[in-house]
């Protein structure tokens, strides 16, 4: 099965929220292979209205109240969009304060915009092929953390993982939460719901408010199916044949006896054979395979030596930093290889990161996130592409762009990089010894950074493990880190 890569909980103005529907669904087209632009739809127990929560309350209720007046026209532009280059699902997000944050997603454009006060009756009663996900999960429960106690994996069979709210899957897990909404709580974290029983896909999507599906470093999920198409991905999804990833596209494969991630096999008595790959976007820090969320095996980063000899490389080409906060600063930027042939490109492209409405900021920014990044052009030797950068948020928190190329070729295979109008040629070998980086003007500049090639052996891994059964249910699992700090959370395959 291929690979392909979506956002299923992202947000813009159709509800509160910032930008147009219309770019976040170019925008999604751009790096993405299907998403849907979730609006917020209700909060039926939503807290008493006070002289502190009027803000809150007042904001909700008018974006609730959008939505409800324009979903007609929301749901046919969601259903135009859809195509051969972009695989749309209509979607809107129901808050609740019992079960914790849902959102309902359809294969199918009549999705009505109903009502109800719990997941369960969400989906029971919309009449159409659905199902919900929970996100956001690792906030305390009762505060819009998800509440293991009311979760039913028939409703509701996959889990956001991680978005721009942090990651969810364990205490110590990277990415801890520190939105406005409170800290990750141990009682509700993926670990905690597989403890007790659950069975459920993983996701990873943006959460992003400014209409910027994709927004990289945000989340995204990945299913594994045989064409991309609406009816293939929902497949895919509704079979949890799913992983979640942090940034970059980590690819992953995981079975055991042959079955794919999210597979629910009998428990049998015979051995498991388990067989792994993964196929990252920068050097690779650890693989870890899980029985019952305790390590089986394990492999390190400082196990995978770079291999310089005829075979496949990466690099990437990051642009940004300066001090330009409000205007974008433009990047035009090309690739070329000689001796050897250009695999791919993968943009790695962020809007403007919104996470929350606030009283500061006005809801009339159509056009917030209406920034053209896209790969221009791509052959087996050129790649073309453009973006746009604002300066970094922090020192912590970056606001840069990326591609990330693979190269086939050898040490001497000629790479000529040029990035707004400076001019380089080196070889993979001279690469792979120093990456460099470039100022665009003498003080607090924009600059572009070309970081060093690294060999496919220092970013891939494969491997096999033999098992045999437990006492009990069983489940396997798989998690990627990157010397980055990005990482993968693959769905298990649960022996019932």
């Amino acid at each position: 099965m291929n690979s392909y890569w979506g956002d299923l909980h992202n947000h813009c103005g159709i509800t509160y929220g910032y930008g147009s529907q219309k770019n976040a669904l170019l925008r999604a087209a751009a790096q993405l292979d299907f998403c849907a632009v979730t609006g917020h739809a209700m909060w039926p127990d939503i807290y008493a209205r006070n002289e502190e929560t009027a803000f809150t309350i007042d904001f909700h209720r008018e974006g609730f109240e959008k939505l409800r007046a324009h979903w007609e026209e929301v749901r046919t532009e969601i259903a135009a969009a859809n195509s051969e280059k972009l695989v749309t699902f209509q979607a809107y997000e129901m808050h609740s304060s019992r079960y914790g944050d849902h959102h309902i997603v359809s294969p199918e454009d009549g999705l009505p915009l109903i009502y109800r006060d719990s997941p369960a009756a969400l989906l029971r009663d919309a009449g159409v092929r659905a199902l919900t996900v929970a996100h956001h999960i690792g906030y305390t429960p009762g505060y819009r953390g998800i509440s293991w106690e009311e979760h039913d994996d028939a409703v509701t069979p996959l889990v956001e993982v991680c978005s721009k709210h942090g990651c969810a899957m364990n205490e110590t897990a990277a990415f801890p939460y520190y939105h406005n909404m409170g800290p990750r709580d141990s009682r509700n974290t993926v670990y905690e719901g597989l403890r007790r029983g659950f069975r459920f896909g993983f996701v990873g999507s943006t959460d992003h408010h400014a209409g910027y599906p994709g927004s990289y470093g945000d989340g995204k999920l990945a299913v594994l199916a045989d064409r991309k198409d609406r009816e293939s991905i929902w497949q895919a999804l509704m079979s949890r044949r799913t992983f979640a990833v942090t940034g970059e596209r980590i690819d992953c494969r995981f079975a055991v006896n042959g079955m794919p991630m999210g597979s629910i096999l009998p428990h049998g008595s015979g051995e498991r054979r388990i067989e792994w790959s993964v196929k990252g976007g920068y050097n690779l820090g650890k693989v870890v395979i899980y029985k019952n969320l305790l390590p089986i095996g394990a492999v390190y980063g400082e196990q995978l030596s770079p291999n310089l000899q005829a075979g496949r490389y990466k690099f990437r080409i990051e642009m940004g930093w300066g001090n330009n906060d409000k205007e974008l600063f433009p990047w035009q930027g090309r690739v070329s290889v000689s001796g050897g042939r250009l695999i791919g490109a993968e943009p790695c492209f962020r809007g403007r990161s919104v996470l929350a409405p606030s009283k500061e900021r006005g809801s009339a920014q159509e056009d917030i996130n209406d920034i053209d990044n896209r790969i221009l052009s791509l052959t087996d030797s050129v790649c073309e592409w453009q973006c746009f950068t604002l300066k970094n948020q922090t020192t912590l928190h970056p606001a840069t762009c990326a591609v990330i190329f693979e190269v086939e070729g050898a040490p001497d295979t000629g790479i000529t990089i040029e990035v707004n109008g400076h001019r380089s040629v080196k070889t993979v070998s001279q690469l792979a010894e120093y990456g460099y980086s470039e100022q665009m003007k003498p003080w607090h500049s924009q600059a572009f950074k070309v970081h060093p090639v690294i060999t496919e052996a220092e970013y891939t891994a494969s491997g096999t493990l033999i098992d045999q059964p437990g006492p009990g249910r069983d489940f396997y699992h798989m998690e990627v880190t990157q010397l980055n700090g990005h990482c993968a959370y693959v769905t298990p395959v649960y022996f019932d």
